[in-house]
Parts: C-alpha cells; structure tokens; sequence
C-alpha cells in the first residue's frame, strides 16, 4: 500500500471521530468519554508511524527536511493538548474549548500534511519506494493496534 494512501485513511477517520466530538455537548459525557478514547488511540498509533517510519525518511532529503521537522513540533503541540483534554473533566465547559483548539491544530497539521508534505514526497520518492514506506508503516500499525487493544 501506498504510504500517502494509509495516511490520507487515517486522516479522514481522524476528521471524522473529531466532527463526532464537536457536535457533542455537556451532557454526552459517555459519547465525549469513549469518543476521545478511540481518539487517543487513532492518533497515537497515527504518530507513531509517521514519527517512526514517515518523518525519518522525509529528513533524509534536503527538500523536505523542514517539514518533517515542523510535522514533530505539531505532534506535539497536539499530544499537550490532548493530555490536557484528557485531564478535564468532559462535562466541564473547558472541554469543548480545548478540544475546539486541537480539532483546528490537527486540521492545520492534515492540511498541510495532504497538500504539502505529500506532494515534496511523491518528489523525493518513486512509487516502489512509497509502497515499501507504506507496508512498513501498515505492519506497525497492526503491531501497534494489537497492543493498544489488548
């Protein structure tokens, strides 16, 4: 599989699992509860192959160094975010302004991801070696899922 292609997926479920949490207010304390859950662990498994497998490669060519570079600093930003959204309270009305400020960073980060970050690499890189980026980055993903799930 196409490295980009597994990302873009992971991408649109993200949006999607962060529209679900928009739309919920104070009172789905279940739906905001299990919904940031399933969150967490989309982007963490996310991350983790990006920050693994992606970003090291894209740091190798000199064109696309800096935005791998930028990429990391946004994991982060969003990891303390996500913390802190994960430490308050779902009925709290913090809540929705906190995950309000992570949905617009991660929407940030996808854009630029999708209409920057991929493009440089499909300069950089040839299709063999996106597909060999792509099953690597999908046999951790599954290693990850199990983990997470267990």
């Amino acid at each position: 599989m196409d490295a980009l292609t597994l990302l873009k997926d992971d991408h649109d479920k993200v949006k999607g699992l962060l529209d679900k949490l928009d739309k919920t207010t104070e009172r789905a304390e279940v739906t905001r509860t299990e919904g940031l859950q399933a969150l967490k662990q989309e982007l963490t498994i996310h991350e983790t192959i990006e920050e693994e497998i992606l970003y090291p490669a894209l740091k190798e060519f000199a064109k696309t160094r800096d935005i791998a570079l930028e990429a990391y600093e946004e994991h982060h930003v969003v990891d303390t975010v996500l913390a802190e959204l994960d430490q308050t309270p779902v009925d709290d009305e913090a809540w929705a302004a906190k995950l309000t400020v992570m949905k617009e960073n991660l929407e940030h980060h996808i854009e630029e991801e999708e209409e920057e970050m991929f493009k440089q690499a499909r300069q950089v890189m040839d299709e063999g070696e996106l597909s060999e980026l792509g099953d690597r980055m999908a046999a951790r993903k599954e290693e990850l899922q199990t983990v997470h799930s267990g």
